[in-house]
C-alpha cells in the first residue's frame, strides 16, 4: 500500500529504500525496525504514540483470525483518546505544512496492520479541522 505521488500521505516499508519524493518520513511503529540502521531508514520523526497500545497490539498479534474488524474499532477508539491527541495533531501539522508525508512501518502486511487505520483516521481528522 504505497501512496501515489499526488497523495499528501504515503506509506512505505522501513526495509525499502527512501525515495526523493517521500518528503517527511515518519516512523509509525512502537519498536525500531529490526536490522535497519537509522541512516537507511531515513526517518525524520518517530511517533511511537500513534501506534496501538501494547495490550491491543499483543491481543491482535496473538491470533489475528477473525479479529481484524474488532482491532480496527479498538484502535480507532485509542486514536480518539486524549493520549493520542498530541501525536495526531503533530502528524496533521506535518501534512498541512506542505507534505508529502511518508508513513514508515516494518509491518510485513501493511493492509492488515494499524497503518491503514491511521491513514483513514488522519484523513477524517483533517476533514473536521
Amino acid at each position: 500500500m504505497v501512496g501515489s505521488v499526488s497523495e499528501p500521505v504515503r506509506v512505505r516499508r522501513a526495509y525499502d529504500p527512501a525515495e526523493d519524493g517521500d518528503g517527511t518520513r515518519v516512523l509509525v511503529d512502537r519498536l525500531w525496525p529490526r536490522g535497519v540502521s537509522k541512516e537507511r531508514a531515513a526517518v525524520d520523526v518517530w511517533l511511537k504514540e500513534l501506534t496501538p497500545s501494547n495490550e491491543l497490539r499483543s491481543w491482535y498479534h496473538h491470533d489475528r483470525t477473525g479479529r481484524h474488524e474488532e482491532f480496527v474499532e479498538r484502535y480507532r477508539a485509542e486514536l480518539d483518546d486524549t493520549a493520542h491527541t498530541e501525536a495526531v495533531e503533530r502528524l496533521v501539522g506535518l501534512v498541512r505544512d506542505g507534505g508529502p508525508v511518508t508513513l514508515v512501518t516494518a509491518a510485513k502486511d501493511i493492509a492488515d496492520s494499524h497503518v491503514p487505520v491511521l491513514v483513514d483516521h488522519l484523513k477524517h481528522v483533517m476533514k473536521r479541522t
